[in-house]
């Protein structure tokens, strides 16, 4: 690993943390709605208002991007359609705001090529071909799409000669190097099987029913969609490797989020894939390119007294800074999100009701959710998106639930316990709205992380963080030269003091959505001024030849001054 100028690249933002737990009483950041100040117009179309079939009342995907290599986070829009619209031909466009480094944004979105043309569901990033640009690719209810990123402001659509079209209602992606070849893999989160050129445009049927009131049908009962993992061949093209590696479902469930992360701290990236009313995966990854599916025995499949969930969204982070990866999943109404701690065994235990987070998540339907730290203490904090998916609850709120929900954010107080903040954390987090997807990165580059979270049928939240830099932060910008471009899976290791933060970069988690792969790490502290701290850098992949456990390359000793720390990009 060698220094070098702080040119474009990917990025992982930690900072320096404070030695011991964050203060009890602390003054808290806010989170302001700037949306409609940021010239942001983009208005989600996703089926009927009635929300007459499933696939309707899912989707919204966002993802955070630097696409031109300015520096600043770019925020492209996953836009869906209506039956009527799409078997008429009618497009819904996705948008794609490029920041114009005062604030404001503009939609480029047709000049860059990707207005996309179907029904689009969620979106995820990474270079696939090492070229030092992000790709995206977008889920679909009718096909999905791979948009190569061409480096003058503009994508191709390069979806059929990658073999990634696919034909199945895709909900999330995530790209991965599961082999460790230096090359980013694709692994695809599939739902149910549907065909909505050809679906009846009222009320499908049977009769369903929620409380009494007559919805939509689903997912249960439905046939599920067959997940899929995609190698990277290294020619622009992928290969479909689902049933050699180990991932094929024997049942095909409903999948939905999807998160990278090395559990098991063995220098392989292992996979977790939240399902909708079934029992959730959790794939360890068997190093020789195949994985085991473990989701029962490592205790993160069904809730802690074996019921099966609606799982939604999902994300890897090590909350207590005990240096192993722990794992939360959001759920449907009354089931209570989960918080899996890592016991360091291969194995998880349940600590959502001991901490503090199944008490704030009732009675919320929560989708997007991750780990960040808002606050640059050091600790990792959570955030929930949350919004029903009945919209007859606008008028007949029924058992203290109603469509339209606030969102939650609940602060680390670094004793393994939580405090629900939201209702102190400002008109952006207590704002309600039917929300889905949801994205986090730093979009004002000042040192805190910004969340973006989309709502059905309306304008997405764009939420500023203020207040969340007045500790210090360091930001790492990795590139990879034997590993893949982007770093994705490579861990940073910060220690300052007592405490020890490990944060893995890597664009997924959530649900539909992509955050920025700075955003993968964060922390601060009110240490001395100038006071030193030692980050390692371990890379994600050595090639084919390496094997083994991944190591530091380099440590890198950053001098923290003031509320903010310097920048230092990382070459593996």
């Amino acid at each position: 690993m060698r220094l070098v100028r702080p040119a474009l690249a990917g990025v992982c933002a930690l900072a320096a943390a404070a030695a011991g737990a964050p203060s009890a009483s602390p003054s808290l950041p806010t989170f302001t709605d700037i949306t409609e100040k940021a010239g942001i117009r983009f208005r989600l179309t996703n089926g009927s208002p009635e929300k007459n079939y499933i696939f309707e009342a899912k989707g919204g995907g966002v993802c955070l991007l630097d696409y031109d290599g300015d520096g600043r986070l770019d925020i492209f829009f996953v836009n869906g359609s209506t039956l009527e619209d799409i078997q008429k031909g009618v497009v819904h466009p996705n948008a794609l705001y490029h920041a114009n480094g005062d604030g404001t944004y503009t939609d480029v979105a047709q000049q860059a090529g990707v207005g996309g043309g179907g029904w689009g569901m969620g979106c995820t990033v990474g270079d696939y071909d090492n070229d030092g640009r992000p790709d995206l690719y977008v889920t679909g209810v009718n096909g999905n799409t791979l948009f190569h990123n061409e480096g003058n402001g503009r994508f191709t659509d390069v979806t059929d000669e990658a073999g990634l079209r696919s034909g199945r209602w895709s909900t999330s992606a995530a790209f991965v190097d599961y082999d460790r070849d230096g090359r980013l893999d694709l692994y695809v989160a599939n739902n149910i099987e549907v065909d909505v050129r050809h679906s009846p445009l009222s009320f499908p049927g049977p009769d369903c029913s929620y409380r009494g009131t007559r919805v939509m049908c689903g997912p249960t009962g439905l046939p599920g969609a067959q997940d899929a993992l995609y190698h990277n061949e290294g020619d622009g093209k992928f290969r479909d490797v689902t049933v050699p590696a180990g991932v094929l479902e024997k049942v095909p469930r409903y999948g939905l989020g999807v998160a990278v992360g090395d559990y098991d701290n063995d220098g392989w990236p292992d996979l977790y894939v939240a399902n909708d009313s079934v029992p959730s995966y959790l794939y360890h990854n068997e190093r020789n390119g195949t994985f085991r599916e473990v989701g029962l025995m490592a205790g993160v499949a069904v809730s802690d007294d074996g019921m099966e969930q609606a799982g939604m969204g999902t994300d890897f982070g090590d909350y207590d800074n005990d240096g192993w990866l722990d794992l939360t999943k959001s759920n449907f109404s009354f089931q209570t999100s989960n918080l899996y701690h890592n016991e360091k065994d291969g194995r998880f235990s349940e600590r959502a009701f001991a901490s503090g987070l199944a008490r704030a998540s009732l009675p919320l339907v929560r989708w997007g959710t991750k780990f960040l730290d808002y606050d640059d203490d050091g600790w990792p904090d959570v955030i929930v998106a949350a919004g029903h998916v009945y919209p007859y609850l606008t008028k007949n709120p029924q058992g203290g639930e109603q469509y339209e929900q606030r969102r939650i954010l609940l602060r680390n107080r670094g004793d393994g316990t939580f405090e629900d903040v939201s209702e102190r954390s400002g008109a952006g987090i207590l704002e309600r709205r039917c929300s889905r997807g949801l994205a986090t990165g730093d979009l004002d580059n000042d040192g805190d992380l910004d969340v973006v979270v989309v709502n059905m049928d309306g304008t997405p939240s764009v939420l500023r963080n203020d207040g969340g830099n007045a500790r210090h932060w360091l930001e790492l910008r990795l590139r990879g030269t034997r590993s893949n471009r982007m770093g994705l899976g490579a861990r940073v290791t910060l220690r300052a003091g007592a405490v020890q933060q490990v944060r893995e970069v890597t664009t997924a988690g959530s649900i539909f959505s992509a955050s920025d792969a700075r955003g993968s790490g964060a922390g601060g502290g009110r240490d001395p001024l100038a006071q030193r701290h030692r980050a390692d850098a371990a890379e994600p992949a050595g090639g084919p030849a390496a094997g083994g456990r991944r190591g530091p390359r380099r440590a890198i000793v950053a001098a923290i001054a003031g509320g903010s720390c310097p920048r230092v990009p990382v070459r593996f």
